[in-house]
């Protein structure tokens, strides 16, 4: 859940939304200029956009309608002083004062953004951020709108994307004004506008008519760790703060427009770097550019990932084939998110505001005529669940503003994007709230509650699985069932394990990369909260191909006193596959203790065990202090207490690595129960069963297993703390998810109905209820 007074609003900027009227008394800005001169997507321009000056009234009541309660919004410059400095256009003024009256009836309350490229093109003539004088321009500016409208709004933001100003405007010219400038020239452009946010920052304050808060809200992507370790999160966050690219495109970093407003120096590593660029650079410019601030904004969308190297250096690592993208193109990274706040809020120590986040959409109209964008569901549900994490380890994330609200101007994509919550149809300006609208109303009013981060049960918990090398192992694990693990002699593969010699690792979703055994620490709410210190079961398939060892395992009472503590072991077997007349030792014929221990002591084994003959499909329980061994030939499936203790009786004489195997005679002959439980406790179940309906196979102490033949379609629920799931044979769909033979995974607590369609065939299991 997110902090009670979290604040969750939209964004936008004016130049995307207002349009123009000739009879307003607004300035030119470059943009203007820029869209003239046919450079925006299919020539288009902002003349008309989404006539929010004209409509803002009832764009405000749809807000309050969809519960948002918080818009961030920007203030265009050339509006309010058509020159860029000097007389003030007080129909402007009247606007936006009539605007932020609306909010407010409304229930909304205002965020003002000084400048969001919205440039005076009568300053830019004189030169533009290049010139001096723009940090007493910007001063004005802010001084005016300190002046007309801090009594109805105390929150302001002085400058939005400092990066994509200056290097996209100024650097690379795709963006306004278009221009090449040279490197050393956008460096004076940079030093200029960030002495200019400070200027405005000092003017908002010094005229402001009530007490208000202060932010700057600058942009980046977001180098992100390609593990948890800590080498590859240093890795990550030097590149995040350093100076990695190219000088063609040098403004886009972090540490080089935020270090001088938030620390107050420009970071060491850029001026060696940056050297032979910069303009002078004096300690009353630093003063001037390094303001008290309330808070830090940041703009985050995407990232890249980075690991330590061999050498110790940091690493790009390429996305992976099939990365999901938005309708721009850009990676869906959330990991950005949560990592942006985390060394955001290390290195500068504020409180956090993600001031944009969100992503372009294909939208369209459907024929019931609703917009149904479920991609952008699923794309905010996995960033916002990276805020929670990150409000989670106290990190001072303190609100999130969506972007956008409207559709809108996408500045030189014109309208081609359409990243708003509401649809816009720009021939008739006609409004469609999209089925995300509506979604992110839910999640501002219930606090986050409903993001799946805070609902675990809805993602399958699919896992790589552990492997083990065993003299009676053999290929079957790789030839039939597909798993890539090397070797002759692969006796086991741990499908659901949690256990100090072996855990599975959660191989994707939101837990990616975590261990089972963390999960079970860290998220026991995924599992029912099941109490115990460990995970309870242990899953395997076994493949032998030459007879395992005669053994016994000790019940709980004899392990945890002779076995450090540790659990004992009762387990249970399916036959998965078994050559024609295979057989199982299950128990042994000793009438007495007495006899037993002879036939032990004197090598009576064929005497001493007990051989049963079994089938594919047969099911048979083996309690603690039952002698018991799988021969070569047979694969089984195995659900077990989560314990590796087994003590051997006999090995056959067989020797590993030139020596004899370890036996455990005198613990073997304390733990087996003697006479041996009769065969029909056994044997719990054999033959076909009925297809598309869990059958349950056991019930006892440790655990209920379960089996299931999907042909067609099947479905049930899943109403226990937990259900392992391995697929034994074939492949289908659950909910929607192709599953195969070989896939091991978890239903979490309160996953609910479960779909089936294929046909396959799988065990499952969970503890008992008993």
């Amino acid at each position: 859940m997110f902090p009670k007074d979290f604040v969750w609003g939209v964004a936008s900027s004016a130049y995307q939304v207002e349009g123009t009227d000739a009879k307003d008394g607004r300035g030119k800005n470059i943009w203007d200029e820029f869209a003239r001169s046919g450079r925006v997507y299919e020539h288009q321009t902002a003349e008309v956009c989404c006539d929010h000056m004209h409509r803002y009234r009832e764009d405000f009541a749809l807000m309050r309608m969809l519960g948002i309660k918080n818009y961030r919004f920007s203030i265009s410059w050339s509006r309010i002083l058509p020159e860029g400095t000097g007389k003030v256009n007080e129909k402007a003024v009247q606007m936006y004062r009539d605007m932020i009256l609306c909010m407010k009836e409304n229930g909304i309350r205002p965020f003002i953004t000084l400048f969001h490229w919205e440039f005076p093109y009568e300053l830019f003539k004189k030169g533009g951020w290049l010139n001096d004088e723009v940090v007493q321009w910007f001063g004005e500016y802010a001084k005016v709108v300190a002046e007309n409208f801090s009594d109805l709004c105390s929150d302001f933001i002085t400058i939005n994307e400092p990066q994509c100003a200056i290097g996209l405007g100024h650097l690379n010219g795709v963006h306004a004004p278009g221009m090449k400038y040279s490197i050393p020239e956008t460096f004076q452009m940079a030093h200029n506008l960030m002495k200019a946010h400070g200027q405005a920052v000092i003017n908002l304050r010094k005229y402001a008519k009530q007490k208000i808060r202060v932010g700057y809200a600058p942009t980046c992507g977001v180098a992100y760790p390609a593990t948890e370790s800590a080498d590859d999160i240093a890795a990550a966050k030097k590149v995040y703060f350093g100076f990695e690219n190219p000088m063609d495109n040098w403004t886009w970093n972090v540490a080089w427009f935020s270090d001088p407003v938030f620390l107050g120096e420009y970071p060491k590593e850029g001026l060696e770097k940056f050297a032979d660029y910069l303009p002078e650079i004096t300690e009353e410019d630093m003063q001037l550019t390094h303001q008290p601030l309330d808070f830090v904004g940041q703009n985050i969308y995407n990232g890249y990932m980075i690991r330590c190297g061999a050498d110790g250096d940091p690493e790009y690592v390429d996305r992976a084939p099939g990365t999901a993208k938005t309708g721009t193109g850009w990676p869906v990274t959330p990991e950005a998110l949560y990592y942006g706040i985390r060394f955001l809020t290390e290195r500068y120590r504020l409180p956090l505001y993600i001031t944009e986040n969100g992503m372009s959409d294909l939208d369209n109209i459907s024929a019931d005529g609703q917009v149904h964008d479920r991609e952008r569901i699923t794309f905010l549900d996995a960033y916002l669940g990276a805020v929670q994490r990150a409000i989670n380890e106290g990190m001072p994330v303190i609100g999130y503003f969506l972007w956008t609200f409207l559709d809108n101007f996408e500045w030189a994509e014109g309208y081609k994007e359409r990243f708003g919550l509401v649809y816009v149809d720009y021939t008739t300006q006609r409004r469609i709230a999209k089925d995300s609208a509506y979604w992110y109303r839910e999640v501002m009013r219930m606090n986050g509650e409903n993001l799946s981060c805070n609902q675990p049960y809805k993602q399958i918990l699919f896992m790589e699985p552990v492997f083990t090398h065993n003299i009676w192992g053999g290929t079957k694990l790789r030839e039939e069932y597909g798993y890539s693990i090397e070797g002759d002699d692969i006796g086991e593969c741990w499908g659901i394990a949690a256990h100090p010699n072996g855990t599975c690792t959660i191989a994707d979703g939101a837990y990616k990369g975590k261990k089972l055994s963390d999960l079970w620490e860290e998220h026991r709410e995924l599992f029912g909260n099941t109490q115990g210190k460990v995970f309870p079961l242990l899953i395997k398939i076994i493949d032998a191909k030459a007879d395992l060892s005669i053994q016994v395992h000790p019940d709980d009472t004899y392990a945890a006193e002779h076995e450090n503590g540790s659990l004992g072991k009762m387990e249970c077997w399916y036959i998965l596959d078994c050559e024609p007349d295979s057989k199982l030792v299950i128990g042994h014929n000793a009438k007495t203790h007495e006899e037993l221990e002879d036939m032990v002591h004197n090598g009576r084994w064929s005497e001493l065990i007990r051989e049963v003959p079994v089938k594919k499909g047969d099911f048979i329980q083996i309690d603690p202090g039952t002698v018991h061994a799988i021969k070569g030939g047979i694969t089984i499936l195995e659900t077990q207490q989560n314990s590796d203790i087994t003590y051997r009786v006999y090995d056959y004489d067989r020797l590993s690595n030139g020596k004899p195997r370890q036996l455990h005679i005198q613990q073997s002959l304390d733990v087996i129960k003697v006479p041996a439980a009769p065969l029909s406790e056994c044997m719990i179940k054999t033959g076909e069963e009925e297809a598309n309906k869990l059958q349950k196979l056991i019930e006892c102490k440790y655990y209920q297993v379960f089996h299931m033949k999907v042909e067609g379609q099947a479905e049930f629920e899943q109403e226990y703390p937990f259900l392992i799931v391995s697929v034994v044979e074939g492949n289908g769909l659950l909910n929607h998810t192709s599953v195969k033979k070989g896939d091991h995974f978890i239903l979490p607590y309160g996953y609910g109905k479960v779909e089936m369609e294929g046909n396959l065939e799988f065990v499952a299991s969970t503890v008992s209820t008993k």
